[in-house]
């Protein structure tokens, strides 16, 4: 990778059916520009990497460890790490970023698919 790039040239990951993420690795966390579909449930998961994220549009509601809460645009979510959380978006889907350290090496796994534009920005 470049050490610049637009999320739209990033070939993105099906990271499950209807979420589908761009993500932009460093040497120690990975960022991703992550589009849900609308009425998307993400299933309750954990992971040793820890997670910072905030919402672009749309609205997601976040379950993690157990407290839920909607969350629009600007608002942010923290999940340490191997904390259970799960997702669903609103009428509308969403856009998020989502920030992890260490990298999401289990991402790359996951097939690519050709690069296309993001929903955002647009």
């Amino acid at each position: 990778m470049s050490t610049y790039q637009s999320f739209s040239e990033i070939a993105p990951r099906q990271i499950w059916a209807g979420a589908v993420a761009r993500p932009v690795d460093g040497e120690r966390l990975t960022m991703a520009l992550v589009d849900l579909d609308p009425n998307q449930d993400v299933p309750e998961h954990r992971h040793d990497n820890e997670q910072l994220g905030f919402v672009i549009e749309g609205s997601i509601t976040m379950m993690i460890d157990g407290e839920a809460r909607k969350l629009g645009p600007g608002e942010t979510y923290r999940i340490l790490s191997n904390v259970p959380h799960s997702a669903r978006t609103g009428p509308e889907g969403a856009t998020v970023i989502d920030v992890f350290a260490p990298i999401r090496a289990d991402w790359a796994q996951v097939p690519r698919l050709q690069p296309a534009p993001a929903r955002w920005p647009r």
